[in-house]
């Protein structure tokens, strides 16, 4: 029987050398990988009360839209800086080569809605970490963060678990 790791493809040397990328679209265009992964983010959080899922850009968007469904809850995407029309809030963060910014609609989270974050990938955490307080400035509260996969050797997880976050990983590299 396959895992999430088997429909998942490593391509050396992208974006630059030396950068080992896991490609999950791979793992997305399989149906029973799809399903595989959907289902095995949801899990920890069935039968909990979560009111929305977010989605960081963009690969989030795709899971976070999947596991809304079947959660039967909303979904919230959180964008890069200048892509979401109306009024918005901001959290800048640190890059390996440089920074960047992330945008949620100001009206998206309502005071006390329990929010479970999800991405496809969890590296440096600089991403997830500025969604979660882009989150939290509106009041909401998180209950999980869910990726894909887990590059444990880049202290994403500890980063987001020093949060007081709750972590859950399908796979894990080690060595990226």
């Amino acid at each position: 029987m396959k895992t999430v790791a088997d429909y998942i493809r490593t391509i050396a040397d992208f974006p630059h050398e030396g950068i080992m990328f896991r490609d999950v679209t791979t793992l997305f265009s399989d149906p029973r990988g799809m399903r595989l992964a959907v289902d095995q983010m949801l899990h920890p959080y069935a039968g909990q009360p979560i009111d929305k899922v977010v989605g960081l850009e963009a690969r989030g968007f795709i899971l976070g839209g999947a596991i809304a469904h079947q959660l039967g809850t909303g979904f919230v995407p959180i964008r890069k800086k200048g892509k979401l029309p109306g009024p918005v809030i901001s959290e800048a963060y640190t890059l390996e080569y440089g920074e960047a910014v992330v945008e949620v609609h100001d009206d998206a989270i309502q005071a006390g809605e329990r929010i479970l974050l999800v991405d496809d990938l969890l590296a440096t955490g600089g991403t997830a970490e500025a969604g979660i307080k882009l989150v939290e400035r509106l009041g909401g509260v998180i209950v999980g963060c869910a990726f894909i996969i887990d590059l444990p050797d880049l202290g994403g997880r500890a980063r987001l678990e020093a949060m007081g976050m709750e972590v859950h990983a399908l796979t894990s590299f080690a060595g990226d």
